[in-house]
């Protein structure tokens, strides 16, 4: 009988993907093509001279075959979460690998799909450089952390690490479409899909191929500062249009944070010399007064006097998440592709992270999640 429920729910997903079917467009169309299976393909002013165009306007409409192929695959994945940011740098890959550290480490089986196609940084942070794409008779098989998290990133594909991807639109539509179709990930309980900044054709791609499946939503990633928060707001304006739930926003890099005793201490002479005073500093304080070496120092480095994500959020009316601090334990477990949840070293992250993930099973925004005490 359970068998028989899967089926239909997998029919039925099926059935909807062909319903809402999209096209892929050509790699040699014209920058605003309006895709072939629009009403207006080969007939609008985008159009005129894209060497599709004749083909486009003749060509008969109708579902895309490709998404039957998705539909089967993402079948298998209960829980689909975007990770998105307005802007580039404000950590929202070190999130999505962090997040999927600390799903893994719930014994979770987890999928990170990696579609920053210009930069794919997630194999650095997940430790997995140099790695390469298999294939089996199931298809393209993720790269393996543990054995219950995959990794699929076009960085796995390159010859060179500082290869450049110089491809446009249509192309990266393709490898997207071509990871969702082709990449065998078994059962999963989450895929994570880590996405470029902005609201571009990844985005357009991801949200059309992955919706009539069901997307949980979207978590995104920003830095306190108005001009991040400028395009977070149009992020949000994104999610909204294509009805992708706002599971909530962070505020990375929310101060800095780390105990007194990590700070390097510099004295300047009157002609600008630098001369480090690092150990002269702490011998004073451990003589003179040795409660400050128990002191956890924070600064503000991005401005956020205007309120910040908190404030943005109550007036998109979105859930505010909470805050990551900036932690020089985690920019160094990032570079070294390891979690920052397995030892005490990110002491200013790794409980602002894990309480992140528990208001989310607070909010029963992800369900499924049981939050392991000595993570």
């Amino acid at each position: 009988m359970q068998f028989g429920k899967q089926e239909e729910r997998r029919r039925r997903k099926v059935r909807e993907a062909m319903e809402n079917g999209y096209h892929e467009i050509p790699e040699n169309a014209n920058e605003h093509c309006p895709g072939p299976q629009a009403e207006s393909a080969g007939k609008s002013d985008d159009c005129q001279g894209c060497p599709n165009q004749e083909a486009c306007a003749t060509a008969p409409k109708g579902p895309d075959p490709d998404l039957i192929a998705i539909a089967e695959r993402m079948a298998n994945v209960k829980h689909k979460i975007l990770v998105l940011s307005g802007k580039g740098g404000v950590g929202k890959s070190t999130f999505s690998a962090q997040l999927s550290f600390a799903l893994a480490g719930m014994e979770h089986q987890v999928g990170l799909l990696d579609i920053d196609i210009c930069g794919p940084s997630i194999p650095k942070m997940l430790g997995l450089e140099g790695q390469d794409i298999h294939q089996s008779n199931l298809g393209w098989s993720p790269v393996y952390v543990e054995s219950n998290l995959g990794v699929m990133s076009i960085g796995f594909m390159l010859p060179h690490p500082d290869e450049a991807v110089i491809w446009r639109g249509p192309r990266k539509n393709g490898i997207i479409k071509q990871f969702l179709k082709d990449v065998y990930w078994g059962e999963l309980d989450f895929l994570v899909v880590d996405a470029p900044p902005g609201t571009s054709d990844e985005h357009i791609s991801i949200v059309q191929y992955l919706q009539a499946t069901g997307i949980d939503g979207a978590i995104i990633v920003t830095t306190p500062q108005q001009v991040s928060l400028i395009d977070v707001r149009k992020e949000v304006s994104f999610c909204k249009k294509v009805g992708i739930k706002v599971l909530g926003v962070v505020e990375n890099m929310s101060g800095l944070q780390q105990p007194l005793t990590d700070f390097r201490f510099k004295k300047v002479t009157e002609t600008g010399e630098e001369r480090d005073v690092t150990d002269w500093a702490v011998e004073y304080m451990r003589a003179n007064a040795p409660e400050m070496l128990k002191l956890v120092a924070y600064s503000e480095v991005f401005d956020s006097s205007a309120g910040g994500a908190a404030k943005m959020c109550l007036e998109m009316g979105v859930p505010f998440l909470g805050k990551v601090p900036m932690d020089p334990h985690l920019c160094k477990a990032a570079e070294e592709g390891r979690s920052c949840f397995v030892d005490q070293k990110c002491g200013a992250s790794a409980p602002a992270l894990k309480r992140i993930i528990e208001l989310l099973v607070e909010n029963q925004v992800v369900s499924g999640i049981s939050i392991d005490d000595s993570a």
